[in-house]
């Protein structure tokens, strides 16, 4: 029998559709979104056609090709979806659809989407299109239990977190498309996240002059200089073990080398060899500092080296999250639903990730990471091979965030 009270009626009615939300969630994994290269308008008319067919409006906005080439991409559509109540606050649900692509060691098609022992397979399963369906069933659950509602929800569904979400959030913000009051966004956790690492990426070019092997002392090794660089890049990481975030689940700032790549031949002493670096800010860092102590490190590596030369070019900033004023209205509402439905506590950490969520707080607005995940980001694969989601995570999470919005919109619980 369904129950009385408006979170009865919201978690029946989850219940009763879940079915059709894990074939939605099916279809978005299936329609690839591999970033790079970024070709992701595809995706993004796909959703808006599922919603438009519920007959919901959806406003579809392309950011402009020249921007998206210049940035690396082929192609983003980000979608803006209104669902108004009346008068009351803002709140908007984040959601990226872009990926990074599957790699090597699936055991399960990487766009399946296949669902074995209660896990749905597939790239992006966990990361973030599970969000997609976690907050569309969520909304559409709330608008059928028969709530009064006061405010608006936003689904902002963008497509470049991958390269720094500056076409996506930040687009939107930038071209005063949105401005919401509040924002959650697609998290990969059973806990709320409140605070996230930043990110600084180089790519550091080693210069010299190629030789042929058998003269090498003709020529100035890139490689050997190259060497220099790894060695200080990596005792310099071992110290900032010591530095530790006072915010929980954060830990301590990273540093590695990604990528390498360089040289001509077996034969031939390398004239070039680049590398590209990622640096993991903890909040409490400035990333004017950083980024000033990383050239100078680099810098310093190869000082006195004859015929070497080093350029140094950022590729992403990503700053921290840090907790606004207002964001505990959201974990409040989050922790609560989630003590309903789990059954337990969970907590309010931070991660070492960097996300989306802090274009928003850049902005004033106070935001919170929340969805469909489990207790740890590994056990999901995400990113990896057979990334995959369990479908109660799914579940327990639409609930969640269902009767988190009934309260933020000013829903009765007992009503």
């Amino acid at each position: 029998m369904a129950g009385n009270t408006v979170n009865d009626r919201l978690t029946d009615w989850i219940d009763g559709h879940f079915d059709d939300e894990v074939a939605f969630l099916q279809r978005l994994v299936r329609i690839p979104t591999d970033t790079p290269p970024g070709d992701n308008a595809p995706h993004a008319r796909a959703v808006a056609d599922t919603l438009e067919q519920w007959g919901w409006k959806v406003e579809r906005h392309p950011v402009p090709i020249e921007r998206v080439r210049d940035y690396g991409m082929q192609s983003i559509t980000n979608l803006v979806v209104r669902r108004e109540y009346g008068p009351g606050p803002t709140i908007a649900l984040n959601a990226h659809g872009d990926v990074v692509p599957p790699g090597d060691g699936w055991t399960k098609p990487p766009y399946g989407g296949e669902v074995h022992d209660g896990r749905l397979y597939g790239r992006a399963a966990a990361v973030s299109k599970s969000d997609f369906a976690t907050y569309l069933f969520a909304v559409r659950a709330l608008e059928e239990s028969g709530a009064a509602l006061k405010g608006t929800v936003e689904f902002h569904f963008t497509y470049d977190e991958e390269f720094g979400g500056l076409l996506g959030p930040g687009w939107l913000l930038e071209q005063g498309l949105v401005e919401p009051d509040y924002v959650v966004c697609a998290a990969f956790s059973y806990a709320v996240v409140m605070a996230h690492n930043g990110c600084l990426q180089f790519e550091v070019a080693v210069n010299g002059k190629a030789t042929h092997g058998a003269v090498p002392h003709t020529g100035h090794d890139a490689l050997r200089a190259a060497n220099r660089i790894l060695s200080a890049i990596y005792a310099r990481a071992d110290q900032l073990n010591a530095v530790q975030s006072s915010v929980d689940g954060i830990g301590h700032p990273t540093m590695i080398v990604g990528w390498i790549g360089g040289g001509t031949n077996t034969n031939v002493v390398p004239g070039q060899v680049t590398l590209k670096m990622d640096r993991r800010l903890i909040p409490e860092e400035d990333p004017d500092e950083v980024e000033a102590d990383v050239r100078t490190l680099i810098q310093d590596a190869v000082r006195g080296l004859e015929g070497i030369r080093v350029d140094v070019r950022r590729l992403l900033r990503a700053n921290a999250l840090r907790p606004l004023p207002g964001h505990e209205i959201l974990v409040s509402a989050i922790r609560r639903a989630a003590q309903d439905i789990k059954g337990e506590s969970i907590p309010a950490v931070g991660t070492p990730l960097y996300a989306d969520a802090r274009l928003y707080a850049e902005r004033g607005i106070p935001v919170v990471m929340y969805g469909a995940g489990p207790r740890t980001l590994l056990e999901s694969n995400a990113k990896r091979a057979d990334e995959n989601v369990a479908l109660e995570d799914v579940r327990r999470a639409t609930k969640v965030m269902a009767l988190a919005l009934a309260e933020l919109l000013g829903a009765e619980r007992g009503s």
